[in-house]
């Protein structure tokens, strides 16, 4: 009964903001330059029936996928460096703080010039994920109760143990929400890299061709696409933590 007032909750929440949308649509009167619900729709599904809609959303997820994976693994390695090894803090923290500190379009504009424009878009998802991932699990890292350490070392346990019963369940909560934080930065990144870079076949390349060629309904079916697959994205990220904590239960 919950589940059902949830979705009913969504429902209708999802409504009202269609409806403030159909209603600013029809205020402005120009279904060109202001697509409402109903243009955006057809539009959408105009595209939905065309291979190349689906080839750009493929190669969209694949690039965004490749360099979120990456930054993942990255931001954990780096992270177990920092905390392990006596120095490495101190030489590494200024990278961290550069990437933290560069506006992402600046970013963008430089890879370009070094980088094919299929691989800008790897880069920039890996480039915005990275600091997250690294500062999350270091800090959990360093948060790790000294007294379970201390029992940890007194029962010998090996470094495997160590790290299944003790890091892994100490830094997953901290861990996981950095995924998930991290997953929205690389997806609006991989898109805006996309679209500076004009990468063939994506979809940051079909948004940026149909503002320059004045096809708003495409310009909102695109966008659209984009809102609905980052949805997808979190809402699969959230069901493996779920199943994962299951798991570890």
């Amino acid at each position: 009964m919950n589940r059902i007032k949830e979705i009913l909750r969504r429902v209708l929440i999802g409504a009202f903001w269609i409806g403030i949308w159909w209603a600013i649509a029809k205020v402005v009167g120009l279904p060109k330059l202001l697509p409402g619900p109903g243009e955006t729709a057809l539009a959408f599904a105009r595209l939905c029936g065309t291979e190349a809609f689906w080839r750009s959303v493929g190669m969209t997820l694949l690039r965004v996928a490749l360099g979120y994976g990456c930054a993942v693994v990255g931001g954990v390695l780096l992270a177990v460096a920092c905390h392990q090894v006596k120095g490495a803090e101190m030489l590494l923290s200024p990278l961290r703080t550069v990437i933290r500190a560069t506006p992402v379009s600046s970013f963008i504009l430089l890879v370009w010039l070094w980088l094919k424009r299929g691989h800008v878009p790897v880069f920039i998802s890996f480039l915005m994920v990275l600091p997250i991932i690294w500062t999350a699990t270091q800090e959990a890292l360093g948060a790790v109760d000294g007294d379970l350490r201390e029992m940890a070392r007194m029962y010998r346990f090996s470094r495997w143990k160590k790290i299944r019963y003790l890091y892994a369940p100490s830094v997953r909560p901290a861990f996981l929400a950095a995924c998930m934080t991290g997953l929205g930065f690389a997806w609006k990144s991989g898109i805006a890299a996309e679209v500076i870079a004009l990468t063939p076949d994506s979809v940051g390349k079909h948004l940026s061709d149909a503002k320059n060629y004045l096809e708003y309904p495409d310009l909102f079916a695109w966008t659209l696409t984009v809102i609905l697959l980052s949805m997808a994205l979190e809402a699969c990220l959230k069901a493996l933590a779920r199943k994962r904590k299951g798991e570890g239960k």
